[in-house]
């Protein structure tokens, strides 16, 4: 088994790169894995946008494949477990494409190949230049000679001489194959992460090509139960930006992914939002940006530049999620509406009944025969869910009375023991009414159209 390496990092901040110190072999427990350890002098933040957990919960749900463990104060050790067994594939690396850069750009990646030929450099050093590309930048008038000399004599004249024709001369597009994404069944199984989650949407949207870029995006919306709804119906939704799969924490208001959220007209998908802003409740949305040349607003990498076409592709895959989110709650409506209707209908009928075989004088058959039309067309019985109301108000009401005849007269708590069995009372109550509701439910979904113009009738 060979041995692993260990080493010291340093970041060579004026070059960009890693330097490796005190390099050693040594023996390890396991045959292959990263192990990071470093330590870090600052005040910690736990909660919050810009805090530590939101961090590493983001972390966990972009990479669905890695098994996290950290240990944080008042905390304990904590781990995530991998969601998928699933490795993703490291996709093959990508030049930059020459219509994504600026002059000054242009010039410094000429640095990088030393003495070469131009035509080498322009070929090898950037995607989508070939022979024939070179030769339309002969006809646009660029002289032969140029490409003969090496890239590392060129003067800045010819720089932007040479920059300029190729702006202007049209080439393909990049290759999308070097974008790594995350997939919907795993985004989904991540997603669930976040809380109680009633109801979420995935889409993954195909690689595209956006400010001559290949870039994928990725959006889940969850729905969540642990937020009180009162709390949250004025609260903006909690927006999760990630870029290359790591979380973005700060300066959000600038970068392209909010600027995508605020430009849906997410009331058409039955959310409130206040004009021109985030949309409100207790919702999560977590938006994946993957490019091998993302911009970047400044130094900290915190913020994507919102360009056109990049807030475009964005806000297409918000609507998909949007439109599938909103399915779901107009199926909720429907249904609740129904169980409204209903619900009057077994408040109301009996009485109807009543009263209509005591103007016919019709008889107790007759009137039974009409209850149990009642009972077929509501397709649940309002009668059983009543005999386990009184029932489970038998049971409180017992509960009640043995725990005030338990109570010394000198307790001060009294107040909230009353208060904690009028709850147990209620919940009871709903324990009831929910037992009654699935019938309900099923009747919606088995005749979308009830609620329409259809008449039910029976004979008395």
């Amino acid at each position: 088994m060979r041995k692993a390496v260990k080493a010291l990092v340093e970041v060579d901040i004026k070059h960009n790169r890693g330097v490796l110190k005190n390099k050693e072999t040594i023996d390890w427990d396991r045959p292959h894995g990263v192990s990071v350890e470093f330590l870090i002098d600052g005040r910690i933040q736990l909660n919050g946008e810009g805090g530590l957990l939101t961090y590493l919960t983001g972390t966990a749900l972009v990479n669905p494949h890695i098994t996290l463990s950290y240990k944080l104060p008042e905390l304990g050790v904590q781990k995530l477990e991998r969601l998928t067994k699933e490795i993703p594939e490291i996709p093959q690396a990508t030049e930059p494409h020459p219509h994504t850069m600026k002059l000054g750009e242009f010039i410094a990646h000429s640095h990088l190949f030393g003495r070469v030929k131009t035509s080498a450099w322009l070929k090898k050093g950037f995607s989508r230049v070939s022979d024939a590309s070179i030769a339309e930048l002969k006809k646009a008038g660029l002289k032969p000679a140029l490409f003969e000399k090496n890239v590392d004599a060129l003067s800045e004249a010819e720089f932007r001489e040479l920059f300029s024709a190729i702006q202007n001369t049209p080439l393909m597009a990049p290759s999308t194959r070097s974008v790594l994404a995350i997939g919907e069944a795993s985004l989904s199984k991540a997603i669930q992460r976040l809380g109680e989650v009633d109801f979420f949407s995935v889409v993954s949207r195909k690689p595209t090509i956006a400010d001559f870029k290949p870039v994928q995006v990725e959006v889940a919306i969850a729905r969540l139960l642990n937020r009180a709804v009162g709390d949250d119906a004025e609260t903006p939704v909690q927006v999760l930006r990630f870029a290359n799969r790591v979380p973005l924490q700060f300066d959000k208001a600038a970068c392209a992914i909010v600027k995508a959220i605020e430009s849906v007209n997410w009331r058409a998908y039955q959310l409130a939002q206040p004009r021109g802003g985030l949309p409100s409740g207790p919702y999560v949305m977590a938006v994946s940006v993957v490019s091998p040349f993302i911009k970047f607003k400044n130094a900290s990498k915190e913020t994507i530049d919102a360009s056109e076409e990049l807030v475009e592709e964005i806000r297409r895959a918000l609507i998909q999620a949007g439109q599938r989110l909103s399915r779901h709650i107009r199926r909720e409506v429907k249904a609740n509406d129904l169980e409204e209707k209903l619900r009057h209908i077994e408040q109301f009928c009996p009485i109807l009944v009543d009263g209509l075989c005591r103007i016919t004088n019709a008889p107790e058959a007759r009137k039974k025969r009409a209850e149990d039309g009642l009972v077929k067309i509501l397709g649940r019985d309002a009668r059983e869910a009543q005999t386990e109301l009184k029932e489970a108000d038998a049971i409180v009401t017992a509960a009640i009375a043995k725990s005030n005849k338990n109570k010394k007269p000198d307790d001060d708590e009294g107040g909230d023991s009353d208060g904690s069995e009028n709850g147990k009372q209620k919940k009871s109550k709903s324990g009831a009414r929910e037992k009654a509701k699935p019938a309900a439910v099923r009747a919606s979904s088995d005749d979308d159209d009830s609620d329409g113009g259809g008449q039910t009738s029976f004979n008395l």
